[in-house]
């Protein structure tokens, strides 16, 4: 069955290991000796006692009571296993009378002890110590002390070693053993698969030990512990599918399914305490309903369950619920958001730091030295020999067909062809990396579409200039009604001027202005630059752009009329070149797959003359091969030659040399339009940019000031009744000895204004310690700048490139949620406004956000290039 044991850090560490699997004793030393003296001689028995013994020694240790020391019982499994590798490729067991038939091997069942499974051949035995390898590393990893970081990382380590001995039991083993009639369901396949993934689970659980304790973060946590909660996932369902269903305790099935259930809720309650550092309340809310939930539901099949395991899931189930009725209630105070369903959100990410290990290095037995004797010394070293010269022959022959493959494309490349004859024919390409970039621009619109674009850059500056306009409208309107207030009232109107209050926003817009005009500047240079390189750049519009090559064309005059001839000479030669590359390219095929044919071992055992005459035979196996690839070498240098004279002849005929020439100006000249025309897509690109980041500039800027006309209009409509009052001669007796209306910074004692009065007073008198909604900023914002540089040098900036600014224009987001009441503009309020207007109950709650008034990100001017210094 399986053991448990807890950590006394943590009560939800508790892990389990696998028991061994018990077998009956077996003789190994006589059927072997026995087998070694029919088979080869009495005196190689003799050499051999020695080995035997060995062996006879391990299966003995295996079959005794587990040594108390689980690292020495690992060693002795790791060692009879390289033994069992080295018997089955020289001693066949089986019920065969040829072989050795009077060895079974019996073992039974690791968790229904009355079953057994009894075979006679040795992937049993290999596949049953596989078993108790893993179930020892997994009895070592319960063996440390996993209260202590050091403990937990051992622990962890063991786990990942007995994952990776029941991989390899079922990648290699499992098939095997499960082949003959008497089998046993903890050898399946499926058993050694749900034992891997349990394993990983306890070296995943131990790595977030350690991470809890290290401190890590919440979302780093979170994703550590639902890859937990993920392979104990797919130990249960492995569990509670055939043929591993009923097989195992209910004990067992249970606690997997709590620790399954355990770490998902763990990962929603660490996931949740990262929404809730980035106020996602509502999918913290959810998040954490799914783990109340699925806590609840696994608490109902806990029967069996270890207590410590059952309290760790209440005392998780506590803290997430009290998260919970955190989050609900920030949630209706402040938030408002609507709550997803669980089955809405996306899978928690999860992160595995722990991967099965590879065993193939541990448990390999190829250096071993026993029974290295029954394959004769003599025989293995004829047969390196051997596979030397074989070697040899297909290093040499490959080179060869290597270097006439090498020798054909750098003459064909020398005499231009097969360009020259495709350029007659009209099928010449350009060179790809040249055609790929027309052909990139291209499809992005090339030179025609730029007016397009233009008219974006259009576009977008007058929609600036409009919202600008507007953004000033509604500050020179509140000044006006502000100022006729001021002169019907006179001394009684006592609120501060407009002007005092939006100086630092009318800067700001008058920047902006400053920035609008400077890049409609840099529009007009590109638009100027498009119109001087249009002639340059149209090469680009030709579809496809080889209509825009020169042709090779026939001569005018021709005195033989030989011109088809030559062409047609040339052309077969060409094709007959072809056809030996196609030659050589199956003659280097043909080798190798010669040589992997080529076993010779079974001659060489059987030999009794010289291996030096069955080299001399076998490696003749070889000598057409390389016949036919000397032929082939040997056509193809005469064809080159013949090639070369028809090329001099057709190059004269068709006046290669001027079509060179001329090609070779035309690829400059669509080089160069690409360049201009990537230059000026960039420049555009960067206009198209700017223009974008200073429209969300400006609605910020404009949302920022309808907010605070709005609020101006309502201290307005308060000010003027307490006016009104004041005229008719109704003041309160608590305004008789202080005025009706203090002057700025002076206290009143009005209780519904004690706030505003504070902050009044900070603001005016005492700037506030807090950053305004509207700081100026440090550094003045350019717009675009200088002209831009010759296109004759497109190595040079583009037009709207600046250098990086350390000043910021507006304050960071984290500064500006944190403004107190009455400040948010950064005036004071008027002394009998009741506060913020965001707090009237006729304001619908999708109109404006709730408190802390968040404004979107603020405007760096200097995030683009698009304009210079």
């Amino acid at each position: 069955m399986a053991a448990a044991s807890s950590s006394s850090a943590t009560v939800t560490n508790i892990m389990l290991a696998i028991y061994e699997k018990k077998t009956n004793s077996i003789d190994l030393y006589r059927p072997l000796r026995q087998y070694i003296c029919f088979t080869y001689s009495e005196r190689e028995a003799v050499n051999l006692e020695d080995d035997l013994s060995t062996v006879k020694t391990l299966r003995s240790d295996i079959e005794r009571v587990p040594d108390p020391a689980p690292t020495t019982r690992r060693d002795l499994l790791i060692s009879y296993f390289k033994a069992l590798c080295l018997i089955e490729t020289r001693f066949p067991i089986s019920p065969d009378r040829d072989h050795i038939n009077s060895i079974q091997f019996t073992w039974f069942d690791a968790f229904k002890q009355k079953q057994k499974a009894v075979q006679q051949n040795i992937h049993l035995e290999k596949a049953a110590i596989l078993f108790n390898l893993g179930a020892v590393y997994s009895q070592i990893g319960l063996s440390y002390d996993r209260a202590t970081v050091e403990g937990r990382r051992q622990a962890s380590h063991a786990f990942i070693a007995a994952a990776g001995s029941f991989a390899f039991l079922r990648d290699n083993a499992s098939t095997k053993a499960s082949m003959g009639n008497s089998t046993t369901v903890d050898l399946s396949v499926e058993c050694a698969g749900m034992l891997e993934r349990l394993m990983l689970a306890q070296a995943q659980e131990c790595v977030f030990e350690n991470t809890i304790a290290k401190g890590s973060t919440p979302g780093v946590c979170a994703k550590i512990s639902r890859q937990v909660g993920l392979y104990y996932e797919e130990a249960l369902a492995a569990l509670n599918a055939a043929p591993l269903k009923d097989h195992f305790e209910k004990a067992w099935i249970a606690h997997v399914q709590l620790k399954a259930a355990l770490f998902y809720a763990e990962a929603c309650y660490r996931y949740g305490l990262e929404l809730h550092e980035k106020e996602e309340i509502a999918e913290e809310i959810a998040r954490l309903r799914s783990g109340v939930s699925t806590l609840t539901e696994a608490k109902k099949s806990s029967k069996g369950a270890p207590a410590q395991l059952l309290d760790a899931i209440s005392k998780l189930e506590v803290n997430l619920n009290r998260n919970l009725e955190r989050a609900m209630k920030e949630n209706d105070r402040v938030y408002l958001m609507r709550v997803p369903s669980p089955s809405s959100l996306p899978p928690l990410p999860a992160f595995s730091m722990v991967k099965s290990m590879q065993m193939n290095d541990v448990l390999d037995a190829s250096k071993e030295k026993m029974f290295a004797s029954l394959v004769p010394d003599s025989s293995a070293k004829a047969l390196s020999r051997y596979t030397e010269m074989v070697d040899d022959v297909i290093r040499t022959q490959a080179e060869k067909l290597q270097q006439g493959s090498e020798l054909t494309r750098v003459r064909l490349k020398e005499m231009d062809l097969p360009d020259s004859i495709l350029a007659l024919e009209g099928n010449f390409s350009l060179p790809e990396d040249l055609k790929n970039e027309v052909e990139k621009v291209q499809a992005s619109g090339g030179p025609a579409g730029l007016e397009a674009e233009l008219q974006q850059l259009r576009d977008l500056r007058r929609v600036n200039q409009e919202l600008l306009v507007q953004t000033e409208e509604l500050l020179q309107k509140e000044a006006a009604e502000d100022a006729q207030f001021r002169s019907q009232f006179g001394t009684r109107w006592t609120r501060p001027q407009s002007s005092t209050l939006t100086k630092t926003l009318q800067e700001r817009l008058n920047k902006f202005a400053a920035n609008l005009k400077q890049a409609g500047e840099s529009d007009v240079r590109i638009e100027r630059s498009v119109r001087e390189h249009a002639s340059l750049m149209s090469i680009l519009n030709h579809r496809p752009i080889e209509a825009a090559l020169p042709s090779l064309s026939r001569p005018i005059m021709s005195l033989d009329a030989n011109e088809d001839a030559i062409v047609g000479a040339l052309k077969q030669s060409l094709r007959q070149l072809e056809t030996l590359g196609a030659q050589r390219a199956g003659l280097e095929d043909m080798l190798k797959e010669m040589k992997r044919k080529d076993d010779i071992l079974p001659k060489l055992m059987t030999s009794t003359g010289s291996y030096e005459d069955l080299f001399r035979k076998e490696i003749a196996k070889y000598d057409h091969i390389c016949e036919e690839i000397a032929q082939n070498i040997e056509a193809q240098e005469q064809l080159l030659m013949q090639i070369q004279v028809q090329n001099e002849e057709f190059g004269a005929v068709f006046n290669l040399e001027d079509y060179k020439a001329s090609r070779e100006k035309c690829y400059k000249q669509i080089q160069a339009a690409l360049a201009k025309c990537k230059e000026i897509k960039e420049n555009i690109n960067e206009g198209l940019k700017f223009y974008v980041t200073l429209q969300d500039a400006i609605n910020n800027i404009k949302l920022q000031c309808s907010d605070f006309v709005m609020t101006r209009n309502i201290q307005c409509r308060e000010m003027m009744e307490d006016v009104q009052r004041q005229m008719a001669g109704f003041n309160f007796q608590d305004r008789e000895s202080t005025g009706p209306y203090p002057s700025v910074g002076q206290p009143r004692q009005n209780p519904r204004s004690s706030t505003q009065q504070l902050t009044e007073s900070q603001s005016i008198s005492h700037p506030s310690p807090q950053t305004p909604y509207y700081r100026p900023p440090e550094q003045p914002m350019h717009g675009y700048g200088h002209p831009p540089p010759p296109y004759t040098a497109p190595q040079q900036p583009s037009p709207y490139h600046v250098p990086p600014s350390t000043g910021a224009p507006y304050p960071p987001p984290h500064a500006q949620q944190h403004t107190p009441v009455g400040h948010e503009y950064g005036q004071p309020a008027y002394p009998g406004w009741r506060g913020p207007y965001y707090n009237a109950p006729a304001e619908q709650s999708g109109s404006h956000p709730r408190p802390p008034y968040t404004i979107p990100n603020p405007y760096h001017p200097h995030q683009s290039g698009y304009y210079k210094q």
